[in-house]
């Protein structure tokens, strides 16, 4: 599969689940719900304690709302990231969410998820 050459509709068939799995379990603090589809490089980096200790300091992370607006697409290299204006139930202001996707043994997979 190549998402490159997706269209935006296309991309944010596969991303817009993704996303809405990954806030759904940031509120839930469920960590193997929040790793599902991480790819093997950001497994890595997903220590469950350091997410954990990010879900406790900071309570914008565990009350997401599951309304998000698409900023856009940008596709480079490999990847395709996708950036949506998020915001929280509990946390006044808007935030930035930023999902980066790309393809590891002919599946979509997560290689990038920052909210900020």
């Amino acid at each position: 599969m190549n998402l490159l050459d997706k269209t935006d509709e296309e991309i944010l068939e596969i991303a817009n689940p993704l996303w809405d799995e990954l806030v759904e379990s940031s509120n839930k603090r469920n960590y193997l719900g929040f790793i599902k589809h991480f790819s093997k490089e950001m497994l890595m980096g997903a220590n469950e304690i350091e997410i954990g200790k990010q879900w406790t300091k900071n309570k914008m992370l565990s009350s997401l709302s599951i309304e998000r607006e698409l900023l856009g697409c940008l596709r480079r290299g490999d990847y395709i990231t996708i950036i949506y204006k998020q915001t929280s139930d509990e946390v006044p202001g808007e935030f930035l969410g930023r999902l980066v996707l790309g393809v590891e043994d002919t599946e979509v997979k997560i290689f990038g998820a920052t909210i900020f």
